[in-house]
């Protein structure tokens, strides 16, 4: 099994929950062919202004992969500007395993993390990635914050 922290922003996480479908642009077929069914997937959401409010990185929830990839190119997600009319048809069916009542804020947790080796420039281990691998010990880590 592996574990995977899934790139998203506010809007898409929320086709994520009530779709239970997570799906990347055409460009990361290489990493999301990797998943597996049983695979499970932390969902970050980036920091963003949403109206006057800034919303911090964050952990949303946890996911469990319940099919391999496959192709869908109904529009479902909404698209970043400067992606044009990318419909991130490769998806994945996934059920989730625990929607955390208060995020578990991302920054707090970088001198924690294994996967981050460069801790100043934390963001170039996540910039331009839809997903990546993480190690076992820090997808527990950020699991037992939930709820706290």
């Amino acid at each position: 099994m592996s574990y995977w922290l899934c790139i998203s922003n506010e809007a898409n996480w929320h086709v994520v929950k009530d779709t239970n479908i997570w799906g990347v642009a055409e460009r990361h077929k290489n990493t999301i062919s990797k998943v597996n069914a049983g695979d499970t997937f932390l969902m970050y959401l980036k920091q963003e202004k949403i109206n006057d409010e800034i919303k911090e990185s964050r952990i949303a929830g946890i996911f469990e992969a319940v099919s391999t990839v496959y192709t869908d190119d109904k529009k479902i997600f909404q698209v970043p500007i400067g992606m044009g009319t990318e419909t991130f048809p490769l998806r994945i069916k996934i059920k989730p395993v625990q929607i955390f009542k208060k995020p578990v804020v991302f920054k707090p947790l970088i001198p924690k993390l294994k996967f981050i080796t460069n801790k100043n420039k934390w963001s170039g281990h996540l910039m331009g990635k839809a997903m990546r691998t993480i190690p076992k010990d820090d997808f527990e880590l950020i699991g037992s914050m939930a709820g706290k």
